[in-house]
């Protein structure tokens, strides 16, 4: 290829990293407070957040970017630019689905840690913000690191709206040199890098976070340690 046409390439990655990293921090947040919505003791806090969830879990991201870019703008007079509205589309989609990660690494936390919460006399914020949360943000980070990159891949689907990221630079650049082997190979190895590189960050942060809380890693392949039980005579 020529250096024109890399040039577009390497837009269209800077494209994706913007759409990424925007649509990565909305859907956290999403996650967060629907996830701990989840766990409401008030029963329409939990209903509400669980049909957030059950909405944009069932239907297409795909649809929503139409929904977002196309059908919103004119039903209320105003029109988003493409990054926006693939940030919201995306956002809201993998939010819902990092809100169920949330809600499962809470309830998995022992009863004990909210009960000691409790006799402590802590309100429900001190023992979310003090004792579940410590607890369960490093178990989330696996199942988050797998969600960031089916986010990644995510947003690809921004083409539709003529959005200049990584694959619809690639189309470009295909139609340019009727070449798509080559093209879609290269494609594929740039997704495959960036995912690779989410992928440590991802791996670090859980060690750091685990280490905090007094936790290594799970390590399924360190065999277990002896227990040595004296006879009681």
């Amino acid at each position: 290829m020529t250096s024109g046409l890399w040039e577009l390439v390497l837009k269209g990655v800077w494209v994706t990293i913007q759409l990424l990293v925007c649509s990565a921090l909305l859907a956290a947040a999403v996650s967060f407070v629907v996830g701990v919505a989840r766990t409401h003791r008030l029963w329409i806090v939990r209903f509400l957040a669980g049909f957030y969830t059950e909405v944009f879990r069932g239907t297409s991201a795909l649809v929503m970017i139409f929904w977002v870019f196309f059908v919103l703008p004119p039903a209320f007079g105003w029109q988003l630019v493409p990054l926006w509205a693939g940030t919201l589309a995306l956002g809201l989609t993998y939010g819902a689905y990092g809100s169920e990660i949330v809600r499962g690494a809470l309830t998995a936390v022992d009863p004990a840690q909210q009960e000691g919460g409790i006799a402590l006399s802590f309100t429900p914020w001190q023992r979310m913000r003090l004792i579940l949360l410590p607890q369960a943000v490093p178990e989330m980070i696996p199942p988050f690191s797998n969600l960031l990159i089916e986010l990644l891949k995510g947003t690809a689907l921004v083409s539709v709206m003529g959005m200049g990221d990584l694959a619809f630079s690639g189309n470009l650049v295909r139609l340019a040199l009727q070449e798509s082997a080559e093209i879609y190979t290269y494609i594929l190895i740039i997704y495959f890098v960036i995912a690779f590189l989410l992928t440590r960050v991802m791996r670090g942060l859980e060690k750091k976070l685990k280490a905090g809380v007094g936790k290594a890693p799970d390590d399924r392949t360190k065999a277990a340690e002896p227990v040595v039980v004296e006879a009681v005579r």
